[in-house]
Order: C-alpha cells, then sequence, then structure tokens
C-alpha cells in the first residue's frame, strides 16, 4: 500500500511540474480514476479501458453502461469519466456568452459548435438575436434520436417569439461526423422559413454541426 501511494504522490508531482502533456493517455485516465478510487491502484483499469474503447476520446465520449462493462469500471467511475466532456461543453458554451455580435454566417457557425460538444444523440438548438444580429439566447428545441425534420415547427416559432427574435439560426447536429445536409434537412428549413416569415422572423440561417466542422444552408444558397 504505501508503495502505491508514492507512486500516486509522483504522479501528482509530475501533473504539477511538468503538466498534462507530459503524461500518457493511460496515466492520464488512472489519475482521473484517483478520484472515484480513493485507494485502488487504477492503472490496470485505465489500460483496460483504453483497449477496449481505442482512444481516450473515445473512453471520454463512451456512454454510461458501455463503460460499467469494463472490468473494474463501477458506477462512480463511469459517473466520473461522463462527467469530463459534458464539463468541457460548459466551458466553451460559458465562453461564448450572450451579448456578442453574430452578422455573418461564419461567427454563428462558430458560435454554435461549442453546443454540440460532447453530444452522442441529436440535438438541435435555436440562436435567437435582435435587430443588431446580438445574441438574445440560444434554445435548446429538441433532443433525442429523430431527424431533424420531425421537430415540430411551432415549438421552433414558438421560441422565437418568447425571445422577441427578430432572426434566428436553427442548428442541429449530424452524430455520423458528416456535416453535409439532407434532403430532409433541406426541406424542414424551407418550411420553418416559411412559417417564421409568416410571424416577422427571419430565419438567417440552418447550420448543421458534425464535431468541429459545420456547413451552413444560407451559405449554400439555400435562403436567398
Amino acid at each position: 500500500m504505501a508503495g502505491h501511494e508514492g507512486h500516486r504522490e509522483r504522479m501528482r508531482k509530475q501533473l504539477k511540474t511538468s503538466g498534462m502533456d507530459s503524461l500518457s493517455d493511460v496515466q492520464v485516465l488512472e489519475m482521473l480514476l484517483y478520484y472515484a478510487y480513493v485507494r485502488q491502484d487504477t492503472n490496470p483499469i485505465a489500460h483496460r479501458l483504453l483497449e477496449r474503447f481505442g482512444s481516450l476520446s473515445a473512453v471520454l465520449e463512451a456512454p454510461r453502461e458501455e463503460l460499467m462493462r469494463v472490468d473494474g469500471v463501477g458506477e462512480t467511475a463511469a459517473a466520473l469519466i461522463t462527467l469530463i466532456p459534458q464539463l468541457e461543453r460548459r466551458h466553451l458554451i460559458d465562453r461564448s456568452n450572450t451579448g456578442r455580435i453574430l452578422n455573418t454566417n461564419s461567427k454563428c457557425g462558430m458560435y454554435l459548435v461549442p453546443y454540440f460538444h460532447g453530444e452522442t444523440e441529436e440535438v438541435v438548438y435555436l440562436l435567437c438575436l435582435d435587430a443588431k444580429c446580438k445574441v438574445i439566447d440560444c434554445v435548446l428545441v429538441h433532443r433525442g434520436g429523430v431527424n431533424v425534420a420531425g421537430i415540430a415547427v411551432r415549438k421552433i416559432v414558438k421560441a422565437a417569439l418568447n425571445c422577441n427574435a427578430t432572426s434566428v439560426v436553427l442548428a442541429h447536429n449530424h452524430t455520423s461526423g458528416i456535416a453535409l445536409p439532407s434532403p430532409e434537412d433541406r426541406e424542414t428549413t424551407l418550411t420553418l422559413k416559411a412559417a417564421l416569415d409568416a410571424v416577422g422572423i427571419m430565419l438567417a440561417d440552418h447550420i448543421i454541426v458534425a464535431d468541429d466542422d459545420f456547413v451552413s444552408l444560407a451559405d449554400d444558397g439555400l435562403l436567398r
């Protein structure tokens, strides 16, 4: 036990003096698991996680149920691991605060990408802007495995009206990792544009996010 405690102390000292870049992926996971297992040797568990999922990012993005299938990973450890990408997502969103001026499609896309960080299922956001293209709010309007074409237009229009938005940007993610719009995405965009036009709100763009990339349907010419 004394030798194990000495190992933990050496790892913590290395992190403090040399930073996380000095640690291997196994060591990063090993140290993260210290907070789930106060005295247990976490190195074997870290190795098993990397062997099971193939990379550090894949471990951090794995569903809790899959993590718990790895020998030695209990509920507390699985909850801790899944918390990391969620925390990073909140961090990135918080850096993007409301009140920013988003007067180009590119700025809107870059603003929205953090909202999808670490998401493993399809989610849909509505970015609401005032007459000066200042951010009023970014509203989650759907979560789940249904294609964006199935989202209720009424719900989106209501969210835009509640924010007193002058214009809005619809955004959703493709969990496939490919940001190319589908025929259903295009059809939904035109349907939503007509519904928003009827209440005097402009659909400025529909942005599709995949990983850290995005595609603008306005840039694609659909909303001219």
